[in-house]
């Protein structure tokens, strides 16, 4: 049987630098691994940053976009099918940060999939740093998304501080309650807080093994949890200081949205740079491939609002 783990976690948290580090542990004790990018997203950036991971023990695929959830649901189970045959010890599943966890589980207890696979190990990247003040929506997912986890791990923890990480359980805890769900992560086993610069084989070695737990939250679909949605735009043309303080107006200026995230990236001499910024949060690195596109994902998106203020036009 293949071992399938999922991480998730809310918008922006962290999972796809973890899953780079996780990825490469995995693939440092000898094993083949799936990395399955399954996202709403129309442009998916977070597949570009796993690039450098693929290669003869990791695969990369992806699912994008689908017209309904059911859709979306179909494509999974079909692309599960098809992993299923490759002969991996491991598949990885990191969903967009606005996945109905149910839906995961769902899929391994259908047929064939459950032929090929075995929950492997829930983990929930979560944000040290994350701001207190979230919608009732957003609360929702941020429990939905944890209920289920073996382990939470906390990002971003050596910029957080004790004291602000410990806040940030609290506040999980408190999100879980107003769910109608019984699971507490504060001053538990269940939480690995420790800069991830220096996490151990240990450490890897015990989230591999942390498996999943038996709790839920009261079902909200989608459609009911929030107008979560993204909006991306092309050929952002600006030199990276203009672009990095026109990324942080956008924060400033509320007509724009509830932004969480925006992402991308943008061309430079001698390649791309990385664009990640989260409202207290921004960075542009470098790094060998990209894809001329920003995205911003939010909560009551005004798209030509922010694309005046990036000096982008909406995509046709």
């Amino acid at each position: 049987m293949i071992k399938i783990d999922l991480i998730t976690g809310f918008l922006g948290a962290g999972k796809t630098t973890f899953i780079q580090k996780y990825a490469r542990w995995l693939m440092d004790q000898g094993q083949k691994i799936g990395i399955l990018e399954n996202d709403y997203g129309a442009v998916n950036v977070d597949m570009m940053l796993l690039q450098g991971l693929e290669g003869p023990q990791c695969d990369l695929e992806m699912i994008s976009g689908g017209c309904c959830a059911d859709c979306h649901k179909r494509r999974f189970r079909t692309k599960l099918i098809a992993m299923g045959m490759l002969g991996y010890d491991r598949v990885l599943v990191e969903p967009s940060g606005i996945y109905d966890v149910d839906e995961f589980f769902d899929a391994l207890c259908e047929s064939p999939v459950d032929r090929w696979y075995e929950p492997g190990s829930v983990i929930t990247i979560l944000d040290a740093c994350l701001e207190e003040d979230l919608s009732g929506e957003a609360e929702y997912l941020l429990a939905s998304e944890a209920a289920s986890a073996g382990c939470v791990v906390l990002s971003r923890t050596q910029e957080a501080g004790a004291g602000r990480a410990a806040a940030t359980v609290a506040h999980l805890d408190r999100a879980l309650e107003a769910a109608g769900c019984s699971r507490r992560f504060s001053g538990g086993e269940d939480v690995l807080a420790k800069n991830w610069d220096e996490l151990t084989d240990r450490d890897f070695a015990r989230l591999a093994a942390c498996g999943w737990k038996q709790a839920t939250c009261p079902k909200r679909t989608l459609e009911t949890a929030g107008g979560f949605e993204s909006a991306y735009f092309l050929h952002v043309d600006l030199p990276a200081p203009t672009l990095r303080q026109r990324v942080k107006d956008l924060w400033s200026d509320a007509a724009c949205g509830r932004i969480f995230r925006v992402k991308g990236f943008l061309p430079a001499e001698d390649g791309w740079l990385e664009l990640n910024a989260t409202p207290d949060s921004l960075t542009l690195r470098p790094i060998s491939q990209g894809q001329e596109v920003i995205i911003v994902i939010g909560e009551g998106l005004d798209r030509q609002r922010i694309a005046d203020h990036l000096g982008a036009e909406l995509p046709a």
